[in-house]
């Protein structure tokens, strides 16, 4: 597949990379390997280091995109809006092992990264695409994988500068945070001390 941007993605520098998560949204990992690809849902998510910018994501041994990071060794976190919320429960509640079409059901696009194999979920306001660093003991007791961040990108719309500008975009651009149950919270309103 060829590379074009997400629509409305900007690239990130990497050094600015953890600002994509740092707040603490709900993720879409989506993995691929040979002709198949995946998307799920998680809440445990977070930037670990800035240079080179490194993330960690659980990632539950029974899910097809755990077997599909494991044979790729790569995987993207692509951050869902609101206007994303009930695909992301969907494809968090849904396990491809059991609704083989998950993603086509749920009306999950994808298109091509430009720097790994798994596929960008489209409609999604960032995107980080990442090379996972062997950690065995971590992956296999505590499901825990740690990754590279080898591209990144972002709504110019709620994003541009290194910040996120949710306060000037629409609330359906606003991006998850999952609480249980099939509830989340929008990111809310900014509240800047200084610069």
């Amino acid at each position: 597949m060829h590379f074009s941007a997400p629509a409305h993605g900007i690239p990130v520098p990497l050094a600015k990379a953890y600002r994509l998560m740092n707040h603490g949204p709900v993720v879409l990992v989506s993995s691929a390997h040979g002709d198949t690809a995946n998307v799920m849902a998680a809440a445990w998510a977070m930037p670990l280091d800035f240079d080179p910018p490194k993330v960690m994501v659980v990632i539950d041994k029974a899910t097809l995109t755990r077997q599909l990071v494991e044979t790729s060794g790569m995987f993207a976190l692509n951050i869902p809006c609101v206007a994303m919320a009930a695909q992301t429960l969907a494809v968090g509640t849904d396990s491809t092992h059991t609704v083989p079409g998950k993603l086509a059901q749920h009306g999950i696009g994808t298109i091509a990264a430009s720097q790994i194999a798994a596929p960008l979920v489209q409609g999604c306001v960032a995107w980080l695409e990442c090379r996972v660093l062997p950690e065995p003991h971590n992956q296999c007791q505590y499901d825990l994988f740690i990754a590279e961040v080898v591209a990144a990108w972002a709504d110019e719309r709620v994003f541009s500068d290194g910040r996120w500008h949710f306060d000037a975009a629409p609330d359906a651009l606003r991006t998850l945070h999952y609480v249980a149950g099939g509830q989340f919270y929008a990111t809310g309103q900014s509240v800047q001390i200084g610069t």
